[in-house]
């Protein structure tokens, strides 16, 4: 399971008393008020209905009412991410376990920018289908794996007077680094993995060295191009202590998005 690292790593903290509840707004967790789980715009702190709200790994689906208000009555045997979405706001997820049933949580979404750019907001498995039950929350795993890298372009327009874009990664699992083993992320005792890594048209920018939600990486401006289309890549790492064969590690990850920043 993951631990709590800073806003890097996500996940769901309740607390003792029956009258608060976990608050999430733009990737920071903090405490509010409340006595049932909702879902609320971050801009207005209004309550937003019609939200689709998603349990990938148990197959479960349900929307908020009109009062913001979502019930979980999915199994909720081990940590799992909890995907929300709604047209004319940015996807969102975060990873939840089974104390959600019991004590509510805020979620605060944001509106999204006519420059957003929304990747992918579907789930991808990446690697060979083999891995360790002691891999970083392995028993989250939705699908087979695709292959060891996953591609998709996007356009801007040459117009656009964004001046900066951001690569948001809505959760991510199974990464199996020397740092996500350092910061007790897997079980693994006697093997890493090299990070996964991200390219922007052919050129590396970034790895991710550790499992969690909401991570985020700056576009560099010279390798962004305007009036033509661009190709993000991420590409999962290798087993560094298997030399017999590639090996490389299974991931899944959910929710890409390019986000503008003015």
């Amino acid at each position: 399971m993951w631990k709590n690292f800073g806003v890097i790593i996500l996940t769901v903290i309740f607390l003792s008393e029956p009258a608060f509840c976990a608050v999430f707004e733009g990737g920071v967790e903090k405490t509010g008020m409340g006595t049932s789980s909702i879902i609320l715009d971050s801009q207005t702190n209004m309550p937003v209905e019609n939200v689709k709200i998603t349990l990938p790994k148990e197959n479960f689906t349900t929307y908020t009412d009109a009062n913001g208000a979502f019930n979980l009555s999915a199994k909720l045997n081990s940590p799992s991410i909890l995907s929300f979405e709604k047209e004319g706001y940015r996807p969102y997820s975060i990873t939840v376990d089974k104390s959600v049933k019991d004590k509510p949580i805020v979620i605060s979404i944001e509106k999204s920018s006519a420059d957003d750019i929304i990747v992918t907001d579907g789930w991808y498995h990446l690697g060979d289908n083999s891995f360790s039950p002691n891999s970083a929350n392995c028993s989250e795993f939705h699908a087979q794996a695709a292959g060891s890298y996953y591609s998709k372009t996007f356009n801007i327009p040459a117009q656009s007077l964004v001046s900066r874009y951001v690569l948001v990664i809505g959760s991510i699992i199974g990464i199996d680094s020397l740092m996500a083993q350092q910061m007790g992320q897997n079980r693994v005792k006697l093997s890493y993995a090299s990070p996964p890594e991200i390219f922007l048209n052919g050129i590396k920018i970034a790895n991710i060295e550790l499992n969690g939600d909401g991570q985020r990486f700056a576009l560099p401006q010279n390798l962004v191009r305007r009036g033509t289309e661009n190709e993000i890549t991420i590409k999962t790492g290798k087993n560094m202590t298997q030399t017999a064969h590639i090996d490389y590690d299974d991931i899944e990850f959910m929710n890409l998005s390019i986000i503008a920043e003015k």
